[in-house]
C-alpha cells in the first residue's frame, strides 16, 4: 500500500512512517517545516518529503491518505483530499488497524513522564529477550531511535506505546490513546494541561475514562495512587484487573527511597528488589515504579526489570547534558508545564544539593503557556533555581513574561533577543554552575550558542 503523511514530520508521525516503512508499505510525506533531523532521518528510510501542503501531491495517487493532528480545514491539499472524497484516515486510527492490531500494547498515559516511563518499558522488555516494538515521543538512548516494528530478527508481540492524551484529527476530536488496544495501560498522572482544547481537568479526566473503557477485562490498569484525579477516573469505572503505584496507603506498588538516589521496590508491602542506577528525582523513580509493575504484568520478574533499569540511559531531552566547558555544565530538558519544570529543577537541585548553582533558562512555547492559563504558577515552579532568564516576546506569548517572573525579583530577567540572554547569561555564569535550558521546541539553537560563548 502506498500511504501519504500529512504532518510527517511531527514526533508521532515522522514514528508512524517509520512503522509504516518497516511494514512493507510505500511511504511519502509531506509537512510545512521539511528539515533536519526528522526530514534527515525519515529520507534515510527512503521516504520522499514534500515541503508544504500543495494540492497537486494528489497527482500522487496514495492508497490512503494519513491525516496528522497539526492539518486543519483550510488546508489546500485536505480542500483538495475532502472535494474528491479521497480515502483518509488519522495518525492513530492508522496505528490502531496496521500495526497494533494484533499485539501485547503496553501503553502509557499521564501529563507528565510518558516518554521517559515508556523508554523505560521498552528497555525493561528489551534486557528481559522480549525485544518489542515501540513509538516514544522522544529518542530512548538506549536504542538510539524512537520507533521499530519490532526488535532486529524478531517479530515480537509486545509494543509499547506513549499515549498522548491530545485529540487525534480535525476529524475526530477524541484523544489518540483511545485507538490502541492498550491491554496494559499505565496511568502515570494527570493534571490539567492543553489548555487550547480542553476547557477543565474534567474534560481531561473523560478522556482518561474512555481509555479505561478501551482495556479489555484481562488487561491490566496501573495506576498512580497518589493522584486525586486518576481516582476520580477509576471511580467512573474499570472493567479490567488494576494495580496502583504510589505512596497511598494501600497502594500495591511502593518504595523505600535511599540517600543515594537507589530504591527498594516493595510490591504488597515485602521488598522484591532493589534499583541501583544514575537517574535523579522522585518522579524518575515513580517512573519506574510504574514501569517494573507493567513488565511484570507481560511475565518479566520484579528482579530482571530492577536489574534492566540499572543500564537505563533515559530520553534525550531529559536532562540531557549537553556539554561542559570552564566548570559550568549545560544541560537541556523538555519541561514547558509549570510541575514539569518545577520537578526538573528540583531534581537537579536533589543531584548536586548546594554545591553548585541553577541557572534555569526557560522557553514558554507550548499551547497550553501561550494561552497563559498557568503563567502566573511559572514563579513557585522556579523557586529551586538560584537565577532564571526567560525567553519570549509579548507578541510572540500574547503576555508580558518579564511581569510573570517579577514576584522573583532580581533572580529573574527576560528577553526577547537570544543573543542578549545568551550574553546575560555568560555574564553571570561561573565555574561550578549548571545551566538547564527547558524547552518543547528547538529554542534557536541556545544550548549550543552557550557552550560556544562560555568558550
Amino acid at each position: 500500500m502506498h500511504i501519504h503523511i500529512l504532518g510527517i514530520c511531527g514526533t508521532f508521525m515522522g514514528g508512524l512512517a517509520v512503522l509504516a516503512k518497516e511494514a512493507g508499505h510505500r511511504v511519502t510525506g509531506c509537512d510545512a517545516n521539511v528539515y533536519p533531523p526528522m526530514s534527515t532521518q525519515l529520507e534515510a528510510q527512503g521516504i520522499e518529503l514534500i515541503q508544504g501542503f500543495g494540492p497537486e501531491q494528489v497527482e500522487l495517487n496514495p492508497d490512503l491518505y494519513v491525516i496528522g493532528n497539526v492539518v486543519s480545514r483550510g488546508n489546500p491539499l485536505i480542500e483538495e483530499i475532502m472535494n474528491r472524497n479521497l480515502p483518509m484516515i488519522s495518525g492513530p486510527q492508522w496505528i490502531g488497524e496496521h500495526i497494533l492490531k494484533d499485539k501485547w500494547v503496553l501503553s502509557v498515559a499521564g501529563t507528565h513522564g510518558k516518554t521517559t516511563t515508556s523508554a523505560m518499558v521498552a528497555w525493561i522488555l528489551e534486557h528481559a529477550g522480549y525485544a518489542p516494538g515501540f513509538l516514544i515521543g522522544g529518542i530512548p538512548q538506549n536504542f538510539g531511535i524512537s520507533a521499530r516494528l519490532t526488535g532486529p530478527g524478531a517479530n515480537s508481540e509486545f509494543f509499547v506505546i506513549e499515549a498522548d492524551e491530545y485529540d487525534t484529527a480535525f476529524f475526530d476530536k477524541r484523544s489518540k490513546f483511545v485507538h490502541y488496544h492498550s491491554k496494559t495501560a499505565i496511568l502515570n498522572n494527570l493534571e490539567y494541561d492543553h489548555a487550547d482544547i480542553f476547557p477543565d481537568i474534567g474534560a481531561i479526566e473523560t478522556q482518561f475514562h474512555h481509555l479505561v473503557r478501551t482495556v479489555p477485562g484481562i488487561g491490566r490498569v496501573i495506576a498512580n495512587a497518589d493522584e486525586a484525579s486518576l481516582q476520580r477516573v477509576l471511580k467512573r469505572g474499570c472493567w479490567s484487573e488494576k494495580e496502583t503505584f504510589g505512596s497511598a496507603e494501600g497502594a500495591d506498588w511502593a518504595m523505600t527511597e535511599h540517600a543515594d538516589g537507589s530504591f527498594d521496590v516493595l510490591f504488597k508491602g515485602a521488598k522484591a528488589a532493589t534499583v541501583t542506577w544514575q537517574l535523579t528525582g522522585k518522579h524518575n523513580r515513580s517512573n519506574a515504579l510504574a514501569a517494573i509493575a507493567a513488565a511484570r504484568h507481560v511475565g518479566v520478574p520484579i528482579e530482571v526489570a530492577a536489574q534492566a533499569l540499572e543500564s537505563f540511559q533515559s530520553v534525550k531531552r531529559r536532562m540531557e547534558v549537553r556539554g561542559t566547558v570552564n566548570g559550568v555544565t549545560v544541560y537541556d530538558d523538555f519541561a514547558h508545564h509549570p510541575t514539569a519544570i518545577e520537578t526538573t529543577v528540583g531534581g537537579l537541585r536533589q543531584k548536586i544539593g548546594q554545591s553548585g548553582r541553577i541557572l534555569a533558562v526557560l522557553e514558554p512555547r507550548s499551547n497550553t503557556m501561550k494561552l497563559g492559563t498557568m503563567k502566573d504558577a511559572l514563579p513557585g515552579s522556579l523557586k529551586d533555581a538560584d537565577l532564571v532568564f526567560g525567553f519570549g516576546s509579548e507578541k510572540a506569548l500574547g503576555w508580558k513574561l518579564g511581569e510573570a517572573l517579577s514576584p522573583m525579583g532580581d533572580m529573574a530577567s527576560a528577553y526577547d533577543d537570544l543573543d542578549a540572554m545568551v550574553k546575560a547569561i555568560v555574564a553571570q555564569a561561573k565555574p561550578g554552575d549548571h545551566i538547564i535550558v527547558m524547552s518543547n521546541g528547538g529554542f534557536g539553537g541556545v544550548h549550543q550558542k552557550l557552550l560556544e560563548a562560555l568558550k
